[in-house]
């Protein structure tokens, strides 16, 4: 028994050394343990989409979401944690729309009050009229026709069958068809023209004096859903009229009992609320500090507002939930980087970029934009204007990540024609070749919130995603729910952009720019010559 406890003891004593040595684990692979194994993302973004609902921005849901993730910022340790205003509109609420044919039959339908419209003050019934009011020229056809009536607005069309299943991932052949360069040459946009989007103002005004009780629209997919879209939201441009959009195949029954002379008589139930005591959205701003004050920062951001219908889960609660969990698996790490992160959720995403949009004005660079202009024309006139005049941020932002393409798994990146970054994130893409990230594309991608920051000269990057169900199905409609995530894609997700922004606050050089974008010379291919060159 003694040489047993001495044989024990001596072991102990052996391994004692090793015992007391700190084991050595790399970042990532401490991000990919917190990530994987401790993943918060889907609580998150369960309160986003089950608790909280519907964020459109300026409205209850969206300032109860501010509220919320700025608390669960604070609560894991980040500093500065606030919102930041801009102007924005109106806040408007929807509390109930029941919309029912009664004549020639009885029959529920599907649809989605439009933003920015005012209720039906109880009950209104109305025979249903088909006028399609495309352009100002179209009101004296109707004019005189339209008192009492339920106006379909819209011409009622086919839509085409899908070619392309409704769920997808992307396969590797498909996955490399998404590396490509678009030569930019200066002729391919074609004159924006602002008056097309004032038409629905005076769209709006002349039914109210025809004396229509209310307008539909028809939704742009089959299969029963709706979206229920609209930008009037600025002050003083809100609807008079309520307004609705019917499921295309509730829309096309209409239209057809119209025009064969039935007479379909329509019964609208909307209990709709405006908000004018704050008008100004806000974009909710958090960061962890960098060991080094002088080497400026590096960003993640996703929009956090959300249409009226279904719950904003895969636009874009995910992209919200990845980024709020990216800043968790940082703090939760225990890893220091010589660059503060900062994470951004964005307001006024879905009415034209306008929280990223204001963030770049007040912080990164401004551009010669008409003061007046608001809303969509504002974010149509912005990218065209020069030059650009740097603000206090621009040496200090080193890069800028964002997450807005539904729950899909991270496949890769896109590059925005950065040619000299690409290298650099097909290594940082190394240790994730197994969960599926490969892709450094040199493409350019838009309409998310990384548009603005490229466009003055920012490393910004939208990441590629598995397209899912996200714009067969899901994207605006009512029924992007909770449903549709998919946790291990969210977790992938997360756990690579918060390898990125280690990776870019730790480097030794900033990411590579491209150049300062001044005005384009034009390059048509028939017309090289202005029509002055001679």
């Amino acid at each position: 028994m003694r040489r047993t406890l001495l044989a024990l003891t001596a072991a102990l004593l052996a391994s004692a050394p090793i015992a007391a040595q700190t084991i050595q684990t790399t970042p990532t692979d401490r991000v990919i343990d917190q990530g994987t194994n401790h993943s918060e993302v889907m609580r998150i973004a369960q309160y986003l989409t089950d608790v909280i609902g519907a964020r459109l921005t300026n409205s209850p849901g969206i300032r109860k979401a501010e509220d919320w993730t700025q608390a669960k910022f604070r609560e894991w340790g980040l500093v500065d944690v606030h919102k930041e205003g801009f102007a924005f509109g109106r806040g408007w609420s929807n509390e109930k729309l029941a919309v029912r044919m009664v004549a020639p039959r009885p029959l529920q339908l599907i649809a989605a009050p439009l933003p920015w419209t005012p209720g039906t003050n109880g009950a209104v019934t109305g025979e249903v009229v088909l006028a399609p009011l495309a352009d100002e020229a179209a009101f004296a056809q109707y004019r005189g026709k339209l008192k009492g009536k339920v106006v379909l607005i819209t011409e009622p069309k086919d839509i085409e069958d899908p070619t392309e299943p409704a769920f997808k991932r992307w396969s590797v052949e498909e996955l490399a068809k998404r590396d490509f360069y678009d030569l930019p040459n200066g002729d391919g946009e074609r004159p924006f023209n602002p008056a097309r989007y004032t038409f629905a103002g005076k769209r709006d005004a002349f039914l109210k004096e025809e004396g229509a009780i209310g307008y539909a629209i028809m939704s742009s997919r089959n299969g029963k859903l709706v979206h229920g879209q609209n930008s009037q939201f600025q002050v003083g441009q809100s609807g008079t009229l309520p307004g609705i959009e019917i499921a295309a195949e509730d829309y096309r029954r209409l239209a057809r009992l119209a025009k064969m002379g039935a007479r379909p008589t329509l019964e609208i139930d909307s209990v709709n609320r405006f908000d004018d005591s704050d008008t100004k959205a806000y974009n909710i701003l958090a960061d962890i500090p960098g060991t080094d004050p002088k080497a400026g920062y590096v960003m993640a951001g996703a929009h956090l507002d959300s249409w009226a219908m279904g719950d904003g889960a895969a636009d874009n609660a995910a992209g919200s939930a990845m980024v709020m969990e990216a800043a968790r698996i940082i703090r939760a790490s225990g890893i220091r980087t010589k660059r503060a992160i900062r994470f951004a959720l964005w307001a006024g995403e879905e009415q034209g970029l306008l929280g990223s949009m204001a963030y770049v004005e007040a912080h990164v660079a401004k551009r010669p934009v008409d003061p007046s202009a608001g809303g969509i024309v504002r974010y149509m006139t912005w990218s065209r204007a020069f030059p650009i005049t740097p603000g206090p941020d621009h040496g200090k932002l080193a890069a800028y990540f964002n997450l807005d393409n539904g729950s899909g798994k991270i496949r890769g990146i896109y590059a925005q024609g950065n040619t000299a970054v690409m290298p650099i994130f097909e290594q940082w893409f190394t240790p994730f070749h197994a969960m599926g990230a490969t892709m450094v594309s040199a493409r350019r991608t838009g309409s998310t919130d990384h548009v603005f920051f490229d466009a003055v000269g920012i490393p910004a990057f939208q990441f590629i995603q598995d397209p899912l169900d996200y714009g067969s199905m899901v994207h605006h409609t009512d029924v992007d729910t909770f449903d549709h995530l998919k946790a291990d894609d969210m977790r992938q997700g997360a756990t690579i952009l918060a390898a990125f922004l280690i990776n870019a606050a730790n480097s030794d050089q900033p990411l590579p720019r491209a150049p300062l974008a001044t005005a384009p010379t034009p390059a048509d291919r028939f017309y090289p010559f202005p029509e002055s060159a001679h």
